[in-house]
C-alpha cells in the first residue's frame, strides 16, 4: 500500500526535527508531508533548512482545516492510506504496521491508536480522561458504537475515507466529530492500543476556557449527528 503520515504542526519548532528524521531514518517505507499551519516560531524555517516534505499555510486553520489539506494532498497524489500523526512527538511511528495490517487485511476503513485499551504510558490528566469517557458515551449513545479514545489524533484511514475526509472534515476539536461521520458513512472503526509519550515540548492549545467550549460544542453536534440517524441503528 501507497502510506502518507500526515504531520500537522503548530509551533512545533522543538519537536519536528526528531519526528522526521526518525521517520525517514526508520520507516523510509512510508511518505510523509508536514503541514505548517502558519506557525509563529521556526517551524517553517525549520522545514525548508533540512529539504523536509512541508506544506505551508498562509493563515492559521486550526487543526480541523490542517488534517484535511492533509487528506486533500493524500487523495490528489494516490494515496492508499493517510494516517495522521501528532507534531508534538506523543505518537509512536513503530505501532504504524500493526494499524496498517487492519486496513490491509480488510478488517477496518479507520485505525485509531488508543491508549486506553492496554491503560499503558500517558494517560493524560484526569479532567480530560473524564471528558474523554463522557464523549465516549455520547458517541455510544449517538451511534452504538463504543469507542474508548474518542480524542486520539493518530489515526490511519483508506482511501475511501481519504477521499470523504478531504471533502468534509470537522474544524474545530474535530476528533469526536470525524468518528462520528465516519460511522454515519458506514466506516468500520476498529481500536488498537499503543502507548503516548507526553508532551515534552510546548503546550497544549486546549485551555481551561476552551476546554468548556469544546465539551459544550462537540456534545452538540454529536446530538444533532444523532437526531440525523433518525434513532436507527
Amino acid at each position: 500500500m501507497k502510506v502518507l503520515i500526515i504531520v500537522p504542526a503548530y509551533n512545533e519548532a522543538e519537536s519536528i526535527n526528531s519526528i522526521i528524521d526518525n521517520i525517514v531514518e526508520n520507516y523510509p517505507l512510508y511518505d510523509y508531508i508536514i503541514i505548517n499551519d502558519a506557525s509563529t516560531d521556526t517551524t517553517k524555517e525549520i522545514c525548508s533548512r533540512n529539504g523536509y516534505c512541508y506544506l505551508d499555510q498562509p493563515i492559521n486553520l486550526g487543526i480541523g482545516g490542517t488534517v484535511q489539506n492533509g487528506y486533500q494532498y493524500a487523495r490528489d497524489n494516490g494515496y492508499d492510506v493517510a494516517v495522521q500523526l501528532d507534531g508534538d512527538g506523543q505518537h509512536d511511528v513503530k505501532y504504524l504496521e500493526t494499524m496498517l495490517q487492519k486496513i490491509e487485511n480488510d478488517e477496518a476503513d479507520i485505525v485509531i491508536g488508543s491508549r486506553f485499551l492496554e491503560k499503558e504510558g500517558f494517560q493524560s490528566s484526569f479532567l480530560r480522561r473524564t471528558g474523554i469517557a463522557i464523549l465516549s458515551m455520547i458517541i455510544k449513545l449517538c451511534t452504538w458504537k463504543r469507542i474508548k479514545d474518542v480524542t486520539s489524533g493518530f489515526r490511519a484511514v483508506n482511501r475511501r475515507f481519504i477521499n470523504i475526509y478531504a471533502k468534509d472534515y470537522p474544524q474545530d476539536y474535530p476528533e469526536p466529530e470525524a468518528i462520528v461521520a465516519a460511522i454515519m458513512h458506514r466506516g468500520r472503526i476498529v481500536e488498537v492500543p499503543v502507548i503516548m509519550n507526553e508532551r515534552v515540548h510546548g503546550e497544549s492549545s486546549i485551555n481551561f476556557p476552551k476546554s468548556v467550549y469544546y465539551m459544550i460544542k462537540v456534545v452538540l453536534a454529536l446530538f444533532i449527528c444523532r437526531i440525523s440517524f433518525g434513532f436507527r441503528r
